[in-house]
């Protein structure tokens, strides 16, 4: 595997690409007060939870390949497609994310729980009917549990596998743990408190899946976004295929985006020397 080493990039392309990813998430100008790293948050500051949540790269791949994983199942895709902006706006659903994540990480564990309180009710106004007329409901526990395990496997193995590919199992089972403590809250069952349980729990919910019109067009909107600043379109290129390449093999082939083998080398070489530039950046 290629080594971690930074892109060879001249000044002001960092400074570009580090101004975007600013951008993104930049909660200020949004009129969002930024998330503060607090002693009294749900988790400790030497968790394995504040360690994996901690990388901008590995959390930008794992978001968008949990997205990808999520919109596989019709009833959560169908929250999605009835009841959000989607088309105008597929990177702030991201961002979304990303603020929950990071509050219910780092955030004081008062403020985490208002978030947590406020997402709830915004699931119970979620819902609907499937094209087959089948009823659905965002307070479904199981649909909650889909979203949490495709989350916390995708932000895992992205960390994993450009940050720290020699992560133990044990840590790897107390991140499942830890993350678990936000979907029990969320209302998700079940909830896997260890790598094998997620696992089990992923190849159980399978055969609920679907790719569909609707999977397909998701994908090509989330994937067909442009950036913003020119300069940075090669990174978001980066970025949407190393977490197409995180996808496990069914997944790629259900949304029909399965990478070549010659390409794999190269998206990953690239999506570590990005990692690698991101951390030199914000330190």
């Amino acid at each position: 595997m290629p080594a971690a080493l930074p892109l060879p990039l001249p000044g002001f392309l960092k400074q570009a690409i580090v101004g975007q990813v600013r951008a993104v998430f930049n909660d200020q100008a949004r009129g969002e007060r930024p998330v503060q790293r607090s002693d009294n948050a749900m988790f400790a500051p030497g968790s394995v939870i504040w360690r994996v949540h901690g990388d901008v790269t590995t959390m930008m791949v794992g978001g968008v390949a949990a997205l990808l994983l999520q919109m596989l199942h019709p009833a959560v895709l169908a929250g999605v497609w009835d009841h959000s902006n989607f088309r105008q706006d597929m990177l702030g659903r991201l961002r979304r994310t990303a603020r929950f994540i990071a509050l219910t990480t780092y955030g004081d564990r008062e403020e985490a729980a208002t978030m947590i309180a406020r997402v709830r009710r915004i699931h119970d106004h979620i819902g609907g009917t499937l094209p087959d007329g089948t009823p659905y409901s965002a307070t479904d526990p199981r649909l909650l549990a889909w979203v949490h395990v495709t989350e916390a496997t995708s932000f895992l193995d992205a960390w994993i596998r450009y940050a720290e590919p020699r992560m133990t199992a044990r840590d790897q089972d107390r991140y499942f743990a830890e993350i678990g403590e936000v979907a029990v809250a969320l209302g998700a069952d079940p909830v896997p408190c260890s790598r094998d349980e997620a696992r089990s729990l992923v190849r159980e919910m399978r055969a609920e899946l679907a790719a569909t019109d609707r999977s397909t067009e998701v994908a090509r909107i989330l994937l067909g976004q442009r950036a913003t600043n020119p300069a940075v379109a090669p990174v978001q290129a980066v970025t949407f295929q190393a977490a197409i390449d995180l996808l496990p093999a069914w997944a790629q082939r259900m949304h029909g985006l399965s990478p070549s083998p010659l390409s794999v080398p190269l998206v990953r070489g690239g999506a570590l020397g990005l990692a690698r530039t991101l951390r030199w950046a914000f330190s």
